[in-house]
């Protein structure tokens, strides 16, 4: 089959090509409960330039480059195409989405359902993923998808859809009427957050971003204030909430000095939520007693959520904005991504 491979990291992100486009061996059934399938889409994710750098490289590949060559993507939706013997309910032609995470099953936190902290892979991370034709994993990471939903419309769901979705389910158990909800970079997950919160409570959401087209998509998606980050931006969230900060902030970018600001535009005792990645968080100790601050991290999402998640899809309350890119097509799609120039989700289509 064909598939993108990641053959060297480029720390600087400087190189012409990341990743190649060749022939690579077909997925094949090893265990009774694998899955193979054909996928309808795979999303490009700020994830995979976080892997190209070489950010993840002490935590899936701590000896250098021992992992390489790598199949990147984690965010996949597709067909049933084969499984193993173990499988039931499932057939060829199915429609499909995979939670990404393949766990052992075993493990405390996959017996209480937190998939993403137990034992197993990480296809697109510290296994071969989804910028191919198919992919194999487990009858557990399956979601059936309603006739409704197409996969390579979905398929970012799986990470950034499931990402914003549980971030904005935990701001939404303690967000009530009156109150401020700010978002942090309305682009790929931020604008699903936006709809989830929409949906799912009835707080104000305040949306701030550095570029225009985030912002129109973020009115698009139901904000109630946009605010363009120039300088200004804590000043003005203190102002629209008449000087305490909100309730919650989301902060899906989480680098290019937002951890500071947006502890800023949090509220004593409101939650300051941390989804994107890139810098340290730094707090003098006293502040958080004295503020009683919560600084809460999101890792991905359980099954549940994103089968939840699916279910909003499929009733119409969220709706993810995609922008379609060949497979072979992956270089630019992530060059696209990298220089901001896609707005919602980039989508690569075998």
């Amino acid at each position: 089959m064909k598939a993108q491979v990641l053959h060297t990291y480029d720390d600087d992100l400087t190189a012409d090509t990341w990743v190649t486009y060749e022939d690579v061996p077909d997925p094949s059934i090893s265990k009774g409960s694998d899955v193979i399938v054909r996928i309808g889409g795979a999303g490009v994710c700020r994830t995979d330039l976080h892997v190209i750098e070489g950010v993840w490289r002490p935590h899936m590949d701590p000896t250098g480059d021992a992992l390489l060559p790598l199949i990147l993507g984690h965010e996949n939706a597709g067909w049933i195409e084969d499984v193993g013997p173990e499988v039931e309910g499932l057939k060829k032609g199915d429609p499909v989405i995979i939670h990404p995470k393949i766990s052992n099953g075993t493990c405390i936190a996959c017996r209480r359902g937190e998939d993403m902290h137990g034992d197993g892979t990480f296809p697109g991370l510290d296994s071969n993923g989804g910028y191919a034709e198919a992919l194999v994993t487990s009858a557990r990471n399956i979601i059936a998808l309603p006739k409704t939903l197409n996969p390579k419309e979905v398929a970012p769901y799986s990470d950034a859809g499931l990402t914003a979705y549980r971030a904005a389910k935990k701001a939404t158990r303690h967000l009530l009427p009156g109150q401020y909800c700010v978002i942090i970079g309305a682009g790929g997950l931020g604008h699903i957050a936006i709809q989830v919160l929409r949906a799912m409570c009835a707080a104000e959401i305040i949306v701030v971003d550095t570029n225009e087209t985030s912002l129109k998509l973020a009115e698009e998606c139901g904000a109630d204030h946009l605010i363009k980050a120039d300088g200004g931006e804590v000043d003005a969230v203190l102002s629209l909430t008449k000087g305490h900060g909100a309730e919650a902030v989301l902060d899906f970018v989480g680098e290019r000095g937002t951890t500071s600001k947006g502890l800023a535009m949090t509220r004593n005792a409101g939650s300051y939520y941390v989804i994107g990645y890139g810098e340290d968080v730094k707090v003098p100790t006293v502040d958080l007693v004295i503020t009683e601050k919560n600084i809460i991290g999101n890792l991905v999402g359980t099954w549940a959520e994103l089968s939840e998640l699916m279910e909003l899809a499929h009733r119409g309350l969220v709706h993810l904005e995609t922008q379609e890119f060949s497979l072979k097509d992956a270089n630019l799609a992530l060059r696209a991504l990298h220089e901001g120039k896609i707005k919602g989700r980039a989508v690569l289509v075998p």
